[in-house]
């Protein structure tokens, strides 16, 4: 390939890394998912840096940490100084291009500031988290007005779903045997087949418009990276026919659970087996009636990933594309007596991640399945080095993933990191945690899975002895667990004492700083003897009267 490839780059919202036959599971077949993973590498052990939507997804814009970029929580700004993928790319003649869900929250506050506006071409980049928008899809709620950002409801409606909210009332609701639309909103109605055919759901409709895009890009002529970014399987669970009663109660695989962990002494992990979500899923008929649709929502995805992908294939772009298919945070579905997602357990922080390279130098590695551990933020350089952008170390905190694509070695990392604010939470409230210390951290090597709760013991889990985490071992008084605790806490430190927010720190502003002596700066010389032995030049070259 003469040429840098093209990237598309596609996240479903709240999937399960084993929600996937090529991952495992017994009864949902994915097999266009699996024959991406045929042809690229399939990561084993991918963890995002928040189990929330928001700051997992500005990590991943941003190839930075979320206590680097600040945006801890949904709706909290993404501050208009933060460099991003997009910006990245854009520099480096690159375009990169939304269709479908940020989750962004626009510093309007910050742009005010600065006298940008938001309909500007940079106040766009900036309030698209970096992306060009062609088309953006956050969803919305049973009683939100319509949204200027997208074009689905004004798309059902010309399709003859006529609305005030076109989105909940016929893509997200459902009907009754007397043609009562019941609000998917409400989980006992997940069963039911959404109130729209099936190719006009949003996932129908944003494949459509991700092949729109790329129709159009090909007369474009520049390299592009398209984040195809869907709105489901997240909730609200329903999903139109036939896939809604594709499966039942015999393709549900039994929880991850124990009634012992009902009787933790750890305050946050009691709030939050308290908390309303929590309780609803721990109901065997909750996840009876969820599960089947929540299936039904991928095994939709994956069908049209089949025809996206066959329009690729057909348009010669498979040849030229890279493919990366990943999720932003997974989902409880009542393991472990929870609900959607918010803690660190495996099925709520760890994602699947399929990389597909059709370069030459990726023929050894196809198929191949690397446990390395690999977090979220590792698809920005990825990316960045695909389309010829140049390395950023001093702001882009995530690595290269190429060395593992291409079989050349090189790649490791001794721990991920995962971050949580709840100061929003029914357990921050149940607590009385005030916003300062309502926030977790999780760091994990493998194999020992370390969890910080400000103002409480930590959480810990030890994935070699017990694989399912229903032992909190953040307690124990074994002098292993003490020893491993002492070592987690250390590593978590230095890696909370590095330099974050340092952006600014180019190569070229690091080497101006280490020649001050040589620009005039003289700070502790004692005589000329010992500035000429110290810098090598004779001190007459930088005072031309200094000796007598």
């Amino acid at each position: 390939m003469s040429t840098p490839p093209n990237v598309l780059w596609i996240m479903a919202d709240q999937l399960r890394f084993d929600y996937l036959s090529c991952y495992g599971h017994p009864h949902l077949h994915t097999p266009h998912i699996d024959a991406l993973a045929a042809r690229g590498v399939r990561f084993s052990n991918a963890y995002v840096q928040s189990p929330v939507c928001g700051p997992s997804r500005m990590s991943a814009y941003t190839g930075r940490y979320v206590r680097s970029h600040g945006s801890t929580w949904n709706g909290m700004p993404l501050r208009v100084g933060e460099p991003t993928l997009g910006d990245h790319l854009r520099a480096a003649g690159a375009r990169a291009v939304l269709v479908g869900k940020t989750h962004m929250t626009a510093d309007l506050e910050g742009m005010a500031w600065l006298g940008i506006d938001p309909k500007s071409q940079i106040g766009v980049a900036r309030s698209e988290c970096g992306f060009e928008p062609f088309e953006r899809d956050d969803g919305l709620h049973p009683d939100s007005a319509r949204q200027n950002w997208s074009a689905y409801d004004d798309y059902l409606v010309a399709h003859g779903f006529a609305s005030d909210n076109p989105w909940h009332d016929f893509a997200n609701s459902g009907l009754d045997a007397d043609g009562q639309r019941l609000s998917a909103w409400l989980l006992k109605n997940s069963r039911l087949p959404a109130n729209v055919p099936e190719k006009h759901s949003e996932t129908a409709y944003m494949t459509d418009r991700a092949i729109e895009f790329m129709r159009q890009a090909q007369a474009d002529g520049r390299p592009w990276m398209c984040h195809l970014s869907y709105i489901k399987p997240h909730w609200p669970y329903i999903v139109p026919a036939p896939y809604h009663d594709m499966y039942d109660e015999t393709h549900i695989v039994p929880p991850v659970r124990d009634r012992a962990e009902f009787g933790t002494d750890h305050p946050l992990l009691r709030a939050y087996l308290d908390a309303r979500v929590c309780k609803s899923f721990s109901r065997d008929e909750v996840r009876e009636t969820v599960i089947p649709a929540y299936m039904g929502l991928i095994k939709q995805l994956d069908d049209n990933l089949g025809r996206l992908f066959a329009w690729m294939q057909a348009e010669g772009l498979a040849d030229t594309t890279i493919i990366a298919f990943t999720s932003d945070h997974g989902d409880y579905m009542g393991d472990h007596w929870m609900g959607d997602k918010d803690f660190y357990h495996e099925m709520a922080v760890k994602v699947p991640l399929i990389i597909a390279d059709p370069r030459p130098q990726a023929d050894s590695t196809r198929g191949k399945v690397s446990d390395a551990l690999v977090e979220m933020i590792d698809l920005a350089p990825t990316f960045m080095s695909a389309l010829g952008a140049g390395a950023k170390p001093h702001i882009i905190e995530g690595r290269d993933l190429t060395p593992i694509l291409h079989g050349t070695g090189g790649f490791s990392r001794r721990y991920v990191i995962s971050e949580h604010d709840y100061h929003w939470s029914e357990m921050a409230q149940a607590l009385g945690q005030p916003q300062e210390n309502a926030h977790t951290k999780m760091i994990f090597d493998g194999r020992w899975k370390y969890i910080r709760c400000e103002g409480f013991r930590p959480v810990m889990f030890d994935l070699a002895a017990d694989p399912d985490e229903l032992h909190d071992i953040g307690a124990s008084d074994l002098p292993e667990h003490h020893q491993v605790r002492a070592r987690m806490e250390a590593a978590l430190l230095q890696w909370a004492s590095r330099h974050h927010t340092r952006i600014t720190a180019t190569p070229a502003v690091l080497a101006r700083q280490k020649i001050a002596a040589e620009t005039g700066i003289l700070i502790g010389f004692w005589d000329e003897d010992d500035y000429e032995k110290t810098v090598g030049k004779p001190f007459s070259a930088l005072v031309p009267h200094g000796r007598p």
